[in-house]
Parts: C-alpha cells; sequence; structure tokens
C-alpha cells in the first residue's frame, strides 16, 4: 500500500482530539458506554460498530469512533480522509437500513437512505473491523433526481423498500456453501458481461432485481419490455449487449446464514457499437450515445443455491475508471 492509500489516523485525528478533553493511547482501545472490545466481533458487535457510524455521521462525531491506526476510508470510489466527504454534509442518521454481517471475515454492510443537507440519497456501507477498530470503511452515495420516480427528494415512501427475503435467515437445508456463494455471484457479472443470453449462474423463476430503489425487473409500470421479465429471463433476451466489460470485481463479505454475498464491481460501456443483435437475433438499437461507467455495490441474496433477489447501490463515474480498491497485483 502507498502512502496515499492509507490513511493515517494520526494525520486527521490529531486536530480533532486536541480539542476533547481526554486523547486516547494508540495501544489501547477507546471506551465508550456500554461498549468492550472483545478479541472475536459477533454478528451483534459487527452491528454495533455500524450503528454507532450512523449516529455518529449527523453529528461530526468521526473522532468518537474507534479507527484503527491506518485505516482505509473511500466515498464514491475516491480516497478521503475519515471525517470529509459524508462526514460534513449529513443531516440526520441514515433510515431505512437493512444489515448484514460476516463474522468470518469481521466485516458489516449496510444498504438504505441517509440525509444530505435535508435531501435523501441511497447509500451503501461496508466497515471492516480489526482487533476493535474500524480498518475499512467504503461508501457509495447516489443522490436522485427529484423529477424520476421513485424518488426519496419527492417524498415518496416507496423509494426504497428492501425485499423481506434479505432479513430472513434460512433454514439450514436453504443455505449455500460459501464459496459456491460467491460463484454464483461471479457467474451472474459473467452473465451480464458481453449478454448474449447464456447464463453462467443460476436464478429462481421470480428473481427480483432493484436498482437504487428502482424495481428493474417484473415491473409492469415500467415501459421497457425486458423490465416485466425476471432477472434469468431479462439475461436470456440479451438485452444487456452492450456491457462491454464488467470488471474489477471483488466479493467482500458473504452472510451465509441470511444467504447474502456483498459485491463490488464496474460496469463500462465503451459506446462503439451504434446497434447489435438480440439472443434471438433480432436488431437493437444502443441507447448509450457516450463512453461510461458505473460503479456499484451489489447484495445477492442466494436460496438453495439460486439468487432471487438483488438490491444494488450504483453510481455513474468517469468511463474506465479503476476501483480504489483494487489489490496491488491488478
Amino acid at each position: 500500500m502507498t502512502r496515499s492509500t492509507v490513511l493515517s489516523r494520526g494525520t486527521w485525528f490529531m486536530s480533532a482530539l486536541l480539542m476533547t478533553s481526554t486523547t486516547v493511547p494508540a495501544s489501547e482501545p477507546p471506551s465508550f458506554p456500554g461498549y468492550a472490545v472483545t478479541p472475536t466481533c459477533d454478528a451483534a458487535c459487527l452491528e454495533g460498530f455500524a450503528n454507532r457510524y450512523f449516529a455518529a455521521l449527523p453529528t461530526r462525531g468521526a473522532a468518537r469512533l474507534p479507527w484503527a491506526d491506518k485505516v482505509r476510508f473511500s466515498e464514491n470510489n475516491v480516497w478521503l480522509h475519515v471525517g470529509d466527504g459524508l462526514w460534513g454534509t449529513a443531516t440526520a442518521a441514515p433510515s431505512k437500513i437493512l444489515e448484514f454481517t460476516d463474522v468470518q471475515t469481521g466485516q458489516v454492510g449496510a444498504l438504505g437512505l441517509v440525509e444530505q443537507r435535508g435531501q435523501l440519497a441511497f447509500f451503501a456501507l461496508r466497515l471492516k473491523v480489526v482487533d476493535g477498530r474500524i480498518a475499512e470503511a467504503e461508501t457509495l452515495i447516489n443522490q436522485p433526481d427529484r423529477s424520476r420516480p421513485p424518488s426519496p427528494l419527492a417524498g415518496d415512501p416507496d423509494a426504497l423498500v428492501h425485499y423481506a427475503a434479505m432479513s430472513q435467515v434460512l433454514a439450514p437445508a436453504q443455505r449455500t456453501p460459501r464459496r459456491r456463494m460467491v460463484d454464483l455471484a461471479n457467474g451472474y457479472f459473467s452473465t451480464l458481461q458481453l449478454n448474449d443470453g447464456k447464463l453462467f449462474t443460476a436464478f429462481t423463476d421470480d428473481c427480483r432485481r432493484q436498482e437504487n430503489g428502482f424495481e428493474t425487473t417484473l415491473n409492469p409500470k415500467f415501459d421497457r419490455p425486458e423490465a416485466k421479465l425476471s432477472c434469468g429471463e431479462q439475461f436470456k433476451t440479451g438485452t444487456f449487449i452492450f456491457d462491454t466489460a464488467v470488471r474489477d470485481r471483488d466479493y467482500m463479505l458473504v452472510d451465509e446464514p441470511h444467504g447474502l454475498v456483498l459485491a463490488r464491481a464496474f460496469i463500462d460501456h465503451n459506446a462503439a457499437a451504434t446497434e447489435d443483435h438480440l439472443a434471438d437475433g433480432s436488431v437493437v438499437k444502443s441507447y448509450i450515445r457516450s463512453p461510461n461507467s458505473l460503479c456499484m455495490l451489489e447484495l445477492f441474496h442466494i436460496t438453495s443455491g439460486r439468487i432471487d433477489r438483488i438490491e444494488v447501490v450504483h453510481i455513474d463515474v468517469p468511463y474506465g475508471m479503476p476501483s480504489v480498491w483494487r489489490r496491488d497485483d491488478e
């Protein structure tokens, strides 16, 4: 890791801690009422870190959280100092939160809404906890267009409704082995990349997906015909033929009891083709006018070895923008 990608707690916290009444030795975790650092952190412990993070956001309280000596913190795929970005604009704690944990890797994730200057936005978070301290914090924030429903800016109560399955504990017979879950999520991206109608993963017949709160499958209100299909049926048509690459994929968090995989990926559209062929041979014109990319945090729900629900937060980024979380050997 280079100095540009590793943020020392000392560089940002020096001024913040000087303004507090007490300082905390680097060798000991800070103490909080009702909070004790333990060698291992179970699901409740990890959720506690996320909840404290949420509570601290609108109070500009980053310095009160237990950070590691070296922290990697990104917002919308840009390295920032802890306390920057949303820490300066959040005006309320995140709401409509769906939380999920990976005890094996010490990570917790969440999807929901966050308020910036009184305006709601779609929000995704991943934290990694090491030895009782936050070592990684990754956030995506999509500020939606007020004029395009469902928009939380317009007060739409249906702007974000999590799938019920996402928060339910699976029966042991419905669970899928950890590595197989990652394979299924990766197969989803392989199916999406240069989509030609072939499936490289498995779906339930009623698989549904929402993107930034908008239902993009099995949605009779959406005017595009493919939006009325399930996940697998959409892919079989080849409707995403103009996706030229799905890259910088990573599978950071696996919550086996709930059947969840949190993934990061980038979708590129090079806009080179003005038309192409769907899986049935029919010609379709591209709606992509210029090169662009999407950066996303995508949550897959897997039941009995099949993807059945997907929730995504994604943002537009410059074409070909690499992931700041890319490993050095990539």
